[in-house]
């Protein structure tokens, strides 16, 4: 018997396929993830800790990029992945996720104003009981080989980041794991750097 997840006026059924024409006429107060068409359920709500590191983020990120090629996204923003053509119908996409914040420099992603339709550059991810064990496995795999330059995970609680490089042969490296005493860079954003322990100066605890 297929088991269905009942939320406010919707049903989505957890043994079925979906895609993203199946997401869009879902209620916009929901928020929900595609891989591969199984859902994922986005709730609750993010703590304030998690919403403090993705403010604080975005912040030093769009203050970096002013003038600069690249925007910067933050939460709720849809990114379409496995697309089957440059133009696909929604019919045709099963994949569509939320990540915490995105960085996109190909304007062509955004066409459509709504999404965006492709890989980002880089995608920030801060983990929380009920998505970190997908963040660091299912969509680690997804940003990889859908050619996501550069993954960074955000442990708030211990107070590390994880950040995968994507190499020449398609396969990210090793990550660079940074505690609180070190500086982050990025291979996306050239001449970026900021030492972890001003990310954490502000930030409430717990």
């Amino acid at each position: 018997m297929s088991w269905q997840y009942m939320k406010g006026s919707s049903a989505v059924d957890l043994n079925k396929r979906y895609t993203y024409a199946d997401y869009i006429t879902w209620p916009e107060n929901e928020r929900w993830e595609l891989i591969n068409g199984v859902p994922y359920d986005m709730s609750p709500a993010p703590r304030l800790l998690h919403q403090d590191i993705q403010a604080c983020l975005t912040s030093i990120i769009y203050n970096f990029l002013k003038g600069k090629p690249c925007k910067v996204y933050g939460a709720p923003v849809d990114v379409v992945l496995n697309t089957p053509s440059e133009h696909p119908e929604d019919e045709d996409l099963d994949t569509v996720v939320q990540p915490d914040l995105v960085v996109v420099c190909s304007m062509d992603k955004l066409r459509d104003e709504k999404r965006c339709i492709g890989a980002p550059d880089l995608v920030v991810e801060i983990l929380s009981p009920s998505t970190g064990y997908k963040d660091e496995t299912a969509k680690l795999k997804l940003y990889e080989q859908n050619g996501v330059r550069e993954y960074w995970i955000v442990n708030p609680d211990a107070r590390y980041m994880m950040i995968y490089r994507l190499e020449d042969s398609g396969r990210y490296a090793k990550p660079d794991y940074l505690r609180e005493e070190d500086t982050l860079t990025s291979g996306v954003l050239a001449g970026f750097s900021v030492p972890l322990s001003e990310i954490w100066a502000d930030i409430t605890p717990g």
